[in-house]
């Protein structure tokens, strides 16, 4: 387990200080990440990477040239923010655009889309890839839905050679783009990880067995299996990566046998022995293998096969020289590297403007903090239950993030009111602090719902009616499922939050007060909550353990329903 820490809260934020304590000749740190501590030379794309904590090297170690200039990095196991990567994208970008780089989980999405068309509206002109590789994750008829597990290393260094190269943005695209539809990965756990603090793992396999198919975000595997001798696991992992093979491949291939974090670098060249025998059957040449420990999940046991099928340009740049802190191939040009340092290493905070508000919206302002405040009461009750169930086929990370969220928003509310702001300014803020603090998919979703609910409200009405209230929230539901896609039945919080929606404004249309049209919306969201035990997750980490799923309710359904029984409390308090 995670033995070694001081607050579990704050485990990233402390390990990335003694990261850019221990590398400060070759990294510094801007909010949300680290960058190079040299500028991006002039007509050089910036390539910068990202995802969640707990898979290092991965992100952080492969900043350095040859490999990416920058790395945007969360709390562990959830998406940074749409504003760490942004402000790591800004840092590290210089005159030839940026390219991001991440695995294909809801929240990276959301969040480095979002970053890139901020980066783009700015001038910057930016491109997302994110990888693919997993091939236990979705059938090949949906390839797009596949998640990034250790394939992210081959398509960061493919495109961060490309990038050293002097690759113009298009081509760096191109040829990222290409690195994963060449790259293909299976892996398997003997045990599962533990998150800072928590007294069991995420998952726990069994005695004598194995699960197939892991993510590396701590979620247990889609199937389970027999633990075999070493030839006998090569057999599977080779057997498994090579039936899916792409079309037009030819005979070279690279592979990387990952370890995950507890299996030793012994176990794996025993391994290795295996698998090189077996893809020399194939009649495959094998080009520069890595084994070892190059994008792990904390403390599980466990590996991963990836093999690339390779042409000359994608050996070419696998070959190419790096240099940074957690991985280093051959000797790089150091004529060819830019000498200017960094002068800052700092984007600045985001700040929100107050704008003139009327009294009652003030008066609304500060209704939202007490009710933010009691959310985030309720959020650290459940913290530890609403891991639990999230765990089930999912990350173990929702109670956290939601605690997280939800006492930066209530800070950022403190300010705001504080400053005298309405409504408006002070659910913006809110929004704007939940986002940026909490990550994954849960942060940016709860941001935007804030967001949108402050912009109904306003700053500057006097009275503000329950219709408003109840339409506002209306619109807090459009723009999460505008930037979620879930719809019911998905098994997501708009499960919850939907049938809320329809009872509060029905309830208030027909006259009912919206502390009593809360109260009673709360109950049916909390039925709805736990009616979604009985459903399949259709999108998000969850989806490829979706039997699993079955007779646990969704987390996120869950947590909103929790807010908004808390929520309920200050209404009837200040009716």
């Amino acid at each position: 387990m995670t033995r070694l820490y001081d607050d579990p809260h704050t485990f990233t934020e402390d390990m990335l200080a003694g990261f850019l304590d221990v590398h400060r000749d070759t990294v510094a740190g801007v909010p949300g990440g680290v960058v190079r501590t040299t500028e991006t030379r002039p007509g050089k794309v910036a390539v910068v990477v990202g995802g969640g904590s707990g898979h290092y090297p991965a992100f952080c170690g492969v900043v350095g040239q040859g490999f990416a200039d920058g790395a945007v990095v969360g709390n562990i196991f959830t998406s940074p923010s749409a504003q760490d990567a942004y402000s790591v994208g800004k840092a590290a970008a210089g005159t030839a655009g940026l390219l991001f780089s991440t695995g294909n989980y809801a929240g990276d999405v959301m969040n480095f889309t979002l970053a890139q068309e901020r980066l783009c509206r700015e001038g910057i002109n930016t491109r997302v890839v994110f990888v693919t590789d997993d091939i236990a994750s979705a059938p090949k008829s949906e390839i797009h839905k596949r998640r990034g597990i250790a394939g992210d290393f081959v398509v960061f260094k493919v495109a961060g050679a490309a990038a050293e190269e002097g690759y113009d943005l298009d081509s760096v695209e191109r040829v990222a783009r290409h690195a994963n539809d060449r790259t293909r990965t299976l892996g398997v756990a003997f045990a599962g990880c533990t998150m800072p603090g928590a007294a069991a793992p995420l998952f726990t396999v069994p005695a004598g067995r194995m699960g197939v198919g892991l993510g590396i975000h701590g979620e247990p595997g889609v199937g389970e299996d027999a633990l075999p001798r070493a030839a006998d696991l090569a057999t599977r992992l080779v057997s498994g990566v090579l039936a899916e093979k792409p079309a037009g491949s030819g005979d070279r291939v690279t592979a990387i046998l990952n370890g995950l974090g507890t299996t030793k670098y012994e176990e794996l060249f025993v391994v290795w022995r295996s698998v090189a025998r077996l893809l020399a059957d194939q009649r495959l040449e094998v080009v520069a293998p890595e084994v070892g420990e190059l994008v792990t999940s904390l403390d599980m046991a466990g590996c991963s096969l990836t093999l690339v099928f390779l042409d000359d340009e994608l050996e070419r740049l696998w070959r190419a020289p790096a240099d940074t802190p957690a991985y280093r191939k051959g000797r790089v040009d150091s004529a060819n590297a830019a000498s200017v340092r960094r002068t800052t290493t700092s984007s600045g905070p985001t700040v929100t403007a107050t704008r003139p508000s009327s009294e009652g919206s003030r008066a609304c302002g500060r209704t939202i903090v007490s009710a933010l405040e009691a959310m985030a009461s309720v959020m650290t009750d459940a913290e530890n239950e609403l891991g639990r169930i999230d765990a089930v086929a999912g990350d173990g990370d929702h109670g956290r993030g939601m605690v997280k969220g939800v006492s930066a928003a209530v800070a950022a509310a403190r300010d705001a009111a504080g400053a005298g702001a309405g409504a408006r300014s002070v659910l913006v803020a809110a929004g704007d602090a939940w986002a940026g603090k909490a990550g994954g998919t849960s942060g940016v979703l709860w941001g935007a719902t804030l967001c949108s609910i402050g912009e109904h409200l306003g700053d500057d009405h006097e009275a503000t009616s329950d219709s408003d209230v109840a339409d506002a929230i209306r619109a807090g539901l459009l723009a999460l499922q505008r930037l979620g896609k879930a719809q019911l039945g998905d098994k997501t919080m708009v499960d919850a939050f939907a049938p809320f929606v329809e009872t509060l404004v029905e309830r208030v249309r027909s006259g009912t007060g919206l502390s009593a049209a809360w109260s009673e919306a709360t109950q049916v969201s909390e039925t709805a909550a736990l009616a979604t035990a009985d459903l399949r997750p259709r999108i998000g980490r969850a989806r490829p353990l979706a039997e699993r799923s079955i007779g646990t309710p969704d987390a996120g359904a869950t947590s909103f329903s929790l807010c908004a029984r808390a929520v309920a409390g200050v209404l009837e308090s200040v009716r």
